[in-house]
């Protein structure tokens, strides 16, 4: 797949732009993705006080779906060895961060990959979150165009993979953590009840 012309467009356009434009997608592809850990976390400290453990479960799952997904990317970026467009695509705006390294190859996005598979794994946990993490999962993975490190073919197929990885993943998972949860809220343990929420166990 050839995308080169569209990230010469996409890279033009991106250095043309005003200045707090730039400036606001090289803060959001840098430290985006912190946003995500975020809403793991509130996600799950919501689903502490909710009955039954499944709420829990699917609030763990979402990370360890998410941690899936970027090895998977990994594995799949050390198999391709796609340049990156900002040392490949002759004529193409320079970059608005630094290139990576050489052997810090193209495809696919790992930025991406991790953002579609968060997104994914959040409305899974909680649907209305679809909302904010798809657009969030998809601004993401713009911006790796944007600032002249990914072609848009990277960006696209860490999208479908994360995402698809996480739709495989949490329900999977899903089970496993439910049995392992409602044990620990059984338990009684100050830091197995506060891990996992009150839950049934601890109510009159």
């Amino acid at each position: 797949m050839d995308s080169s012309g569209l990230y010469r467009e996409i890279t033009g356009s991106a250095r043309s732009a005003p200045g707090w434009v730039r400036s606001a997608f090289e803060v959001w592809t840098e430290y985006g993705l912190l946003l995500f850990g975020l809403l793991f976390i509130a996600v799950w400290w919501r689903a502490r006080a909710r009955t039954g453990p499944r709420p829990v479960a699917l609030a763990l799952a979402a990370p360890l779906a998410t941690a899936f997904a970027y090895a998977a990317s990994e594995l799949l970026k050390s198999a391709v060895d796609e340049e990156r467009p900002c040392r490949a695509v002759a004529g193409a705006a320079a970059p608005l961060i630094a290139c990576p390294a050489p052997g810090d190859w193209s495809f696919p996005s790992n930025h991406s990959a991790i953002a579609g598979a968060a997104a994914v794994a959040l409305a899974l946990a909680v649907p209305r979150l679809a909302l904010a993490a798809v657009p969030l999962a998809a601004l993401m993975a713009f911006s790796r165009v944007f600032v002249g490190v990914h072609y848009p073919h990277d960006v696209l197929a860490g999208l479908l993979l994360g995402g698809a990885l996480a739709a495989l993943a949490v329900p999977a998972l899903t089970g496993p953590i439910s049995t392992t949860t409602a044990a620990m809220r059984a338990s009684g343990g100050r830091a197995a009840v506060w891990f996992t929420g009150p839950g049934p166990a601890r109510r009159p």
